[in-house]
């Protein structure tokens, strides 16, 4: 937990922000009604007056790092508010920690806010009670941040439609809500203004925004734009950011924006969760499943625009999984010679479809097949990497290490992608939040190395 301090007499709130990005959203929305409402944002237990934990629960791991975290902010401080993914499975929560004062589930702003009233009453300021407060559950407007002044996630829409069977999401962050296309671009041009250079586009399905709202036309400067991932795009690449999609789920209508990438108008990124490639295990996880078409569809992609980034996650070990069925997964990533991949080894979560289905992998082959997923991954990023080794890379600062820029490229989200160090970074005069060619010239299974490219 760390947040700004405060010596003011006014009430005090810890906050504990777990989960993903979508998560951290939600933490920044209630982080500014808190501070709308007078509330200081304090760093530590013992400054604080109540603690706030957001929670994540969508696999075992994250529910005991949401149980533990709880359990340490009982101990430290003792008045305890728990809100997100966790929060809709109240009995769990209760067992371990019966003395919170409130459980909430996901971006349920206003049952967070009516606990920390009940706990901890905001200061009168008759100057100010009388001016309206901004509703928190819109999200239009741009307040606390938790990332860095350079980059920002715009959260498009909540909840999802799907129900593949390894995942209970949609029981936690219900049915898909899209916001309206204006409000997104608002706020992102409110981002832009605030300095920030990258826009990280987030959702539980990004294809299918604004499938809900029947792709309703809104207007923003003077334009009518869909509420729809294409024109959402083009809207967003008026602001001259860096514009990065993820959790792109494979509608055929996802081919629509390579043209933007190819045009420089939309980075060329594409994060999407093919999940496996046996046919029969993508049926069984009721996710689609023509992998023929996949790779014809990533060779397309890569014909329309050479320089697109393919990131993507798999889970290994899902139940009735073959050998030989594994074994067409490696296939497929070695004709697929995809980015930048992440795997999981499948682990059953409490409420989900595929717990029920016969024939579970031992979890040792699990672990043995993930290990030899992850080894094929890392040779197919390795020499990814080293062929941009000789190439200028225009690359976004994070950060200054000592005589080191930590920077990241078109082709590295932040946090699950690798790096670009700048050796010369300090004495080129970097600075977070900046633009820069980098001239690569080195490079490992994960980052690259070079410096900063001088005209001459």
């Amino acid at each position: 937990m760390s947040l700004q301090n405060s010596k003011s007499a006014n009430p005090k709130v810890g906050f504990v922000s777990l989960g993903c990005p979508k998560a951290l959203v939600d933490s920044e929305r209630i982080l500014t009604q808190l501070k709308v409402e007078g509330y200081d944002l304090v760093p530590s237990y013992d400054d604080a007056d109540v603690v706030v934990v957001n929670t994540c629960g969508f696999i075992d791991s994250a529910v005991a790092e949401s149980l533990d975290a709880i359990g340490e902010a009982m101990a430290e401080n003792g008045k305890v508010i728990v809100t997100g993914c966790l929060g809709k499975r109240e009995d769990v929560i209760r067992e371990a920690h019966p003395g919170v004062l409130s459980i909430s589930g996901p971006q349920d702003y206003a049952s967070v806010m009516g606990a920390v009233h009940h706990a901890l009453p905001p200061r009168h300021d008759p100057f100010v009670d009388l001016v309206p407060r901004r509703a928190v559950d819109t999200g239009s407007d741009i307040g606390v941040k938790l990332t860095p002044k350079h980059y920002a996630y715009l959260k498009i829409s909540e909840g999802c439609n799907h129900r593949c069977s390894f995942c209970i999401i949609p029981s936690m962050r219900g049915d898909l809500v899209s916001r309206p296309v204006d409000q997104v671009l608002r706020e992102a041009e409110k981002l832009a203004m605030g300095g920030v250079k990258e826009l990280l586009v987030i959702s539980q399905d990004t294809s299918a925004y604004g499938v809900d709202l029947r792709y309703a036309e809104r207007e923003w400067r003077g334009k009518a734009y869909q509420t729809r991932m294409k024109a959402l795009c083009e809207g967003l690449s008026e602001l001259g950011l860096w514009t990065r999609l993820h959790y792109v789920y494979p509608y055929p209508h996802v081919d629509d924006v390579i043209p933007l990438m190819a045009e420089g108008r939309l980075l060329p990124y594409l994060d999407i969760p093919f999940q496996h490639a046996s046919p029969r295990i993508l049926r069984l996880m009721k996710r689609p499943g023509a992998v023929d078409k996949t790779l014809e569809r990533i060779q397309r992609w890569r014909d329309t625009c050479p320089e697109i980034t393919i990131r993507s996650t798999f889970i290994v070990g899902f139940p009735g999984e073959t050998d030989a069925e594994f074994e067409s997964l490696l296939d497929f990533l070695e004709e697929a010679q995809l980015d930048r991949v992440g795997a999981f080894a499948y682990s059953p979560v409490e409420g989900a479809k595929a717990n029920d289905l016969p024939d579970p992998v031992p979890e040792e082959v699990k672990q043995e097949r993930l290990a030899r997923f992850m080894e094929l991954q890392a040779d197919i990023s390795t020499a990814k990497l080293e062929a941009k080794v000789g190439t200028t890379q225009r690359c976004l600062v994070d950060a200054l290490d000592g005589e080191l820029a930590i920077a990241r490229s078109m082709a590295d989200a932040p946090e699950i992608d690798g790096l670009v160090q700048i050796q010369n970074g300090f004495e080129a005069g970097l600075r977070p939040g900046e633009f820069v060619d980098v001239a690569i010239m080195g490079s490992d299974e994960h980052d690259l190395y070079g410096e900063v490219a001088f005209e001459d």
